[in-house]
């Protein structure tokens, strides 16, 4: 595995989490609209709409940059966690405007965790795949970091079904959980990403 296609691969893993997450919030929140009363489904239709826009938006910065250099790669992350939060603003106001029902959010939230614990589970997957292209003594510590990054989502798993299971918590406070296993998997991801630059020679990203 290049070194370059490595670090691609790590870019590419971070946008398809997110990427994942809105197409799964959009999915949900489309479900729903569907049995609203005409005139309140013509207002939330045009909420989506313009989600849908932010979320295109950021996957053409994301097919944009992933042709380019990894240094270019850093400073569209920027860039796209500013899109992404302007998405995560969109569903907050959406849900207070038409789902104010602690179901709507329930189920927005559910389909957010599915979302991101498969980004976890496919990552970990492509990694270690992608691990056994190298020799038994540089592969040790990708293994490693692949076994922290499953038993991570594990971990991850169980804080959100508890959160979920809890049932009362307001948005805030069920977004403010996946941020943090969100980061978790972020922290994860770059130690894959130092782990497989340290296994081609190169020096870890800083």
């Amino acid at each position: 595995m290049a070194t370059q296609t490595s670090s691609a691969h790590f870019f590419l893993s971070w946008a398809k989490e997110r990427i994942d997450e809105m197409d799964a919030t959009l999915v949900s929140l489309e479900s729903r609209s569907a049995r609203m009363q005409a005139e309140t489904r013509v207002k939330a239709d045009q909420f989506i709409a313009e989600m849908k826009k932010k979320r295109n938006e950021f996957e053409g910065t994301v097919k944009k940059q992933a042709a380019a250099g990894e240094g270019a790669w850093d400073g569209a992350k920027v860039r796209l966690e500013t899109e992404w939060k302007s998405f995560q603003v969109e569903t907050a106001k959406y849900l207070e405007t038409f789902g104010k029902g602690i179901e709507q959010q329930q189920a927005v939230f559910q389909s957010q965790v599915a979302a991101q614990l498969n980004a976890w589970r496919e990552t970990a997957d492509k990694l270690n795949a992608a691990g056994k292209e190298f020799a038994i003594e540089r592969r040790r510590e990708i293994d490693a970091t692949v076994s922290r990054m499953k038993a991570d989502a594990v971990t991850a798993e169980k804080k959100l079904q508890d959160v979920a299971r809890a049932g009362t918590e307001s948005w805030s406070a069920l977004n403010a959980a996946l941020a943090e296993t969100r980061a978790t998997f972020d922290r994860a991801n770059q130690a894959a990403r130092e782990a497989f630059k340290r296994a081609t020679g190169s020096s870890p990203a800083q």
